[in-house]
């Protein structure tokens, strides 16, 4: 009764007391997936060593290895160019190892290259970007996650100090959002010492700006940047990871759409077992996809961890299967922090509540590209495997509780984004109004908006039930809202 009365007391008082600002909406990543392969994949031995490593009891005879679907060449939408530097790099670790790289090599130098990674030097969001995050498309998204921090933060005893973690905070918007609207409550926003983890310079000049962060500089001894934000008078803090943030204190995690990025190693059923997808030159210089002719170390150590956390039935019908070690890691080092420090995460992104098959996918111009067309122009995003992230946290450290997953919608709405949008409704102009609404659908709706009068094509599609919420939480907090 505590905790429900709490919910509705801060939802409404939030509610009439957050500004507003009105916000567009445009096309989102992640709403459908590519519904053919859009690479080639080869077997990466010569023709008379492919029957080397067959075991049983015919392991002399000729096997036939079904690689069916496999090849599948997609037709490139740009004129052909030269290899640009990222390509070139990419190249020059396949010939300098002898042979291809995983996946998920592959995935980290194309997103965070120091020198060429896609979100290393450049703004990547919105409209004239590649994609569109929540925050990006309706203000009531980040100020409903600032209800959900309020909520925990009286659920942890209201500390004096509480570290706010945003990891992969994107242009800042999200945050912005946040403390816009959360500046009301003195008690909480007083409290907060915020760190937002980046490796970005461009966008963390993007987050210092939508801050409107004063007294940048670098701390004393140390590479990394602070400031002070404008909007409640908070520090600021930037890092390259989340271990550099300090312990010690009561945290609160936000990750939303980051473990997508994080690299993913691909497996591969074949006759002679799983084998790892990995990224290989060809003859005529072109990416290409291999299986590894035997078990990797990846196999064995992140595939095999991975299925002791599954039933067999959950696997047995696979064919493909997607393991993200950073994810393992980051949850476990996230857990630990909870579970010693006190306080939760929030973990929103697309995915699934179990082991995910083959969703690797390249996003460039709001428009899904081949994965290896073009290294460092396309985004590339995995879905999250929830199930994983679940039992990663839970093996971390016997301190936490794990809640969910449950769907955006569900989150959104037990946190009183219904309440918001009516209020916002009654002070804005129509054209505000129609912004509004197309942003509310897109946040709690599945599928196309039923209000829609303009173009199909433009039609705002909702991700209600495609992104999905979990909460890590320190067990002497109890269950936290909505997760109850």
């Amino acid at each position: 009764m505590i905790q429900t009365s709490l919910r509705h007391l801060l939802s409404r008082r939030v509610l009439q007391r957050i500004p507003f600002i009105a916000a567009g909406s445009s096309s989102r990543r992640g709403f459908s997936h590519p519904s053919e392969n859009s690479s080639s994949f080869a077997d990466p031995r010569p023709d008379d060593e492919r029957d080397v490593n067959h075991q049983g009891s015919e392991a002399a005879t000729t096997i036939s290895v079904d690689r069916s679907g496999l090849i599948n060449p997609i037709q490139h939408c740009y004129e052909p160019s030269s290899d640009s530097e990222l390509v070139k790099h990419l190249k020059s670790i396949i010939k300098f190892r002898g042979g291809p790289i995983s996946v998920a090599e592959y995935m980290a130098e194309v997103l965070t290259n120091p020198k060429s990674g896609f979100y290393i030097n450049r703004d990547v969001f919105g409209a004239e970007g590649d994609f569109i995050t929540s925050p990006e498309v309706s203000q009531m998204f980040g100020e409903m996650v600032g209800v959900w921090a309020m909520c925990l933060w009286e659920q942890m005893g209201q500390p004096e100090e509480v570290n706010l973690i945003e990891l992969g905070p994107g242009r800042g918007t999200l945050m912005a959002d946040l403390l816009r609207g959360a500046s009301k409550f003195e008690a909480f926003t007083k409290s907060l010492r915020i760190h937002l983890v980046e490796c970005s310079p461009t966008l963390q000049k993007l987050q210092s700006e939508a801050l409107k962060c004063l007294d940048e500089g670098n701390t004393t001894g140390s590479s990394t940047k602070s400031a002070i934000s404008s909007l409640i008078e908070a520090p600021i803090t930037w890092h390259s990871a989340f271990d550099q943030v300090p312990s010690g204190v009561p945290t609160i995690v936000i990750a939303h759409e980051f473990y997508d990025a994080l690299p993913v190693h691909q497996f591969q059923r074949a006759s002679r077992g799983w084998c790892e997808k990995m990224v290989d030159v060809t003859e005529d210089s072109t990416f290409r996809f291999v299986l590894s002719p035997q078990p990797t170390p990846a196999t064995l150590l992140y595939l095999m961890r991975r299925l002791k956390w599954a039933g067999a039935e959950e696997f047995t019908q696979l064919e493909h299967i997607e393991v993200c070690p950073q994810g393992m890691e980051l949850t476990e080092a996230i857990s630990k922090r909870v579970g010693s420090d006190g306080g939760g995460a929030l973990i929103i992104d697309y995915g699934q509540n179990g082991i995910v098959s083959d969703s690797l996918q390249a996003i460039r111009r709001h428009k899904f590209v081949s994965v290896l067309d073009d290294p460092g122009s396309a985004d590339l995003s995995a879905y999250v495997d929830f199930a994983m992230v679940r039992c990663s946290a839970e093996e971390a450290s016997e301190n936490v509780s794990v809640h969910g997953p449950i769907t955006q919608s569900e989150f959104l709405g037990s946190l009183g984004i219904n309440f918001r949008a009516e209020a916002l409704l009654q002070s804005c102009t129509e054209q505000q109004a129609e912004a509004l609404r197309a942003g509310y659908w897109r946040l709690v709706g599945d599928g196309e908006a039923p209000f829609w009068d303009g173009p199909q094509e433009l039609a705002p599609i909702g991700m209600g039930t495609r992104y999905l919420a979990m909460a890590i939480v320190n067990k002497n907090q109890g269950p936290p809202i909505p997760f109850q």
